[in-house]
């Protein structure tokens, strides 16, 4: 018989802010040792009151506004009480009754065509804290920094028919967001719940149901749709097991999911309004605000750069990171040329970063003196060469690339009376090379060439050493 998998997603996206969704504790991202980012508020101190970001609020109804939500303009907080040690009140606030965006979709393409994934909703909830095993000493400790971290929860419609639906749809909002500057979506922040089932292929009933718990890694998502799918078909197939609908966990070296409970209900979390925070009103005037900053998307910033002439890698390698599409348009908008700007940034920026073993999200420049950087080498007032020695010592040491310049005379203008003379010196100190080129090698000018700048200690226009260059030997023929 042939079977059709049913899948549907609870995706958690930990957002970009400053601070904890209900206190001013800093972020997650801002912890540098365990339970070093927490407050009496976060932490369940009897008494202590939430107080609602707003900004949040801003984030969660982009990300709606990306995926095509209706946008609820009257959101409320509720309660969802469960208890677990690395969630001190033993309820989570979160959105049940009245989320914040609903009724959105999206398309995802694979090689097998494209399909359209229904969003029933997304809301806003705080995280949990995070447990730490210690299996030689025996102890659980608990880290307290990450409980109210802010989330959006993105729940799909069971429209995923195949683990590769899944994987593009968890890219395209990988991407998505992080371009948009909801969440950085690095690992952790981003987590994935697969809930799961079979049924003959054509049937309209669902199966009974698995859900698969807070999953982070591509791999370990694929691998464990693939088991569980074998293990559903074996169960109905061989009587290998009886199938209830329970919550399972992933064990990554064992390469299976085991079972940890049985699957609660909404009647389970005793779901109640919160009575401790006002209701949300977004009036008109603010998701009109809200829309109207809505940043560029990826297919945007596509469309705009093939128009200015970037070819197809360097737009891919421009839109995987906002900060680089930020410094390029500021940049160009300082009066470079795009396609200087794009190979400054493409070439040897990413050439510097490697070296030191950094990635292009790791780039520090701003945009001032990248511009200037390109304009003084443009101008002629330093050489390329020279340019990329700048640009080497902004990114390694931070330093002011018009002061820098100047502290290591690499402004000095050279004549060409100097340039001249220099080219006939290293011609009559090197006669071999001066012998092979008039003898028919002409790769035998990059030796005298590069005597040349190292006379003139990268000083001087490159092509101007080398067309004099050119004109002395073909003198001697």
């Amino acid at each position: 018989m042939k079977y059709e998998v049913v899948m549907g997603l609870e995706t958690h996206v930990e957002l970009s802010t400053k601070s904890k969704i209900f206190c001013s504790c800093g972020g997650h991202s801002e912890a540098k040792e365990p339970n070093d980012c927490v407050c009496p508020a976060c932490c369940g101190m009897p008494g202590m009151l939430p107080v609602m970001n707003k900004h949040v609020v801003e984030l969660a109804i982009r990300a709606g506004l990306m995926l095509n939500c209706k946008i609820n303009q009257y959101a409320t907080f509720d309660k969802k009480s469960y208890y677990y040690p690395d969630l001190p009140c033993a309820y989570q606030i979160t959105q049940w009754f009245h989320p914040i965006c609903t009724e959105g979709h999206v398309d995802v393409t694979t090689k097998s065509g494209t399909r359209q994934i229904g969003i029933k909703q997304i809301h806003m909830e705080e995280d949990a804290g995070k447990l730490v095993h210690d299996d030689w000493a025996d102890v659980t400790y608990v880290d307290f920094n990450r409980t109210s971290v802010p989330l959006i929860e993105i729940v799909s419609k069971p429209d995923f028919r195949s683990a590769e639906e899944v994987l593009a749809y968890l890219d395209m909002l990988k991407s998505m967001f992080r371009f948009g500057g909801i969440s950085e979506c690095e690992e952790g922040a981003m987590r994935c719940d697969v809930n799961i089932s079979i049924r003959p292929e054509g049937s309209t009933e669902l199966g009974v149901r698995s859900e698969i718990k807070n999953m982070s890694s591509m791999t370990a998502i694929e691998r464990a749709i693939k088991y569980e799918v074998a293990r559903h078909i074996d169960a109905i197939e061989r009587n290998t097991e009886v199938l209830v609908q329970e919550t399972r966990r992933w064990d990554d070296v064992k390469n299976k999911t085991f079972s940890m409970r049985n699957k609660e209900t909404a009647a389970d979390y005793r779901y109640f309004p919160d009575p401790n925070l006002m209701p949300i009103v977004v009036d008109d005037e603010w998701l009109q605000s809200i829309k109207d900053n809505m940043p560029a998307t990826i297919g945007e910033k596509r469309s705009e750069y093939t128009e200015k002439g970037l070819s197809e890698r360097e737009i891919d390698v421009l839109v995987s990171e906002r900060n680089l599409c930020e410094l390029l348009d500021a940049t160009v908008a300082s009066g470079c040329k795009v396609s200087d700007a794009a190979a400054y940034i493409l070439t040897d920026c990413a050439g510097i970063l490697r070296k030191n073993g950094k990635l292009m999200s790791d780039l520090d420049i701003t945009p001032e003196d990248l511009s200037y950087i390109i304009k003084t080498v443009n101008s002629g007032k330093i050489n390329r060469s020279t340019g990329k020695k700048v640009l080497t010592a902004v990114l390694e040491e931070s330093v002011d690339p018009e002061k820098y310049i100047k502290d290591n005379a690499l402004d000095a203008g050279v004549d060409d009376s100097a340039i001249l003379e220099t080219v006939k010196k290293v011609i009559a100190n090197d006669p071999k090379a001066v012998g092979d080129y008039l003898g028919g090698k002409t790769k035998a000018i990059q030796a005298l060439f590069g005597g040349c700048m190292k006379e003139l200690k990268g000083k001087g226009d490159p092509a101007s050493i080398r067309t004099m260059l050119e004109t002395e030997l073909e003198k001697m023929k």
